[in-house]
């Protein structure tokens, strides 16, 4: 009578075989899902690049207005005459540092008022922080309104009800910045290690008590990084909410424009180069020393 029975080495072989085989079906499974995930990636790249108008050709014929653009706006300055080309270029000098200060300062202000919001809501609309449903959805969906309009959709309809003047680039930004920094604030909460706040949920605390005390040490150091970046945004965006009478150096920007003076745009462009590149050169200052990072460059 045979023995049907598979010795130990024959089993070892066929279990090393169906390992090789599976191991291969993934494989396949990976490189076809991959090919897949490359081919939409193709098509929706060419559906894009035909509604976006993305024509090589009609890049190619544009670059050379791009130069004389950049030529028309640039000021004459002559060596002899440095000093004069010079102040002649930044003749309203002593206004456009009065609304730069104003374009700083709604910044500044929109971002206290929208870091305020975005704290208080980027906890209940954390999934690991908010057990009720109800809550957490209505919390993110908060977030999700605030951020989707555009901050010169807020302007226009903010200078409408109060008027125009900085207040309505004030608020304007402040909506916007709430909605950015609290889905920022939720994603670093929902990264945080959970034994602290179970812990202390163990031990008794409220739902208040483990975020002060185990949920805000942990989050801190990344809140004020996102914090300080959008800072430097809100510099940029308060410089264009102007266009649409929301006070700052937007308006100046926008007679500049419609009025072609040329120079006065590349001055304009260049005090707001400069002052973002400060502010960031700051922001990095600050943010390296808060995370103990102070000898980095």
């Amino acid at each position: 009578m045979t023995d049907l029975t598979l010795s130990p080495s024959a089993a070892s072989n066929d279990a090393v075989a169906r390992f090789h085989e599976a191991y291969a079906a993934a494989r396949r499974r990976k490189r076809l899902m991959d090919a897949l995930f490359a081919l939409a990636f193709i098509v929706c790249f060419c559906i894009a690049a035909v509604i976006g108008d993305l024509d090589p050709v009609k890049i190619w014929n544009g670059l050379p207005r791009l130069h004389e653009f950049i030529v028309k706006i640039l000021p004459v300055l002559r060596w002899e005459s440095f000093g004069a080309d010079l102040a002649e270029w930044f003749l309203p000098v002593k206004l456009w540092l009065k609304l730069l200060v104003e374009t700083i300062l709604i910044a500044f202000l929109a971002t206290v008022f929208g870091i305020i919001g975005a704290f208080v809501l980027s906890f209940p609309a954390s999934r690991n922080l908010m057990p009720n449903r109800v809550i957490l959805f209505t919390c993110r969906r908060l977030l999700e309104i605030a951020r989707t309009v555009p901050e010169l959709v807020y302007a226009l309809i903010f200078v409408f009800c109060f008027g125009i003047g900085p207040m309505a680039g004030v608020l304007a930004i402040a909506v916007h910045t709430m909605g950015a920094l609290g889905k920022l604030y939720s994603e670093v909460n929902e990264n945080i290690d959970m034994k602290a706040p179970e812990g202390l949920r163990a031990a008794g605390a409220n739902w208040v008590q483990m975020i002060r005390y185990a949920v805000v040490p942990q989050v801190l150091p990344n809140h004020v990084s996102y914090t300080l970046l959008r800072f430097e945004i809100n510099v940029r965006s308060s410089s264009i909410i102007g266009f649409v009478g929301a006070g700052g150096l937007g308006q100046e920007i926008r007679t500049a424009i419609s009025f072609q003076y040329y120079t006065d745009i590349s001055a304009l462009f260049l005090i707001i180069l400069v002052t973002v590149a400060s502010i960031d050169l700051i922001c990095e200052r600050v943010r390296h020393r808060f995370i103990g990072r102070e000898g980095l460059a």
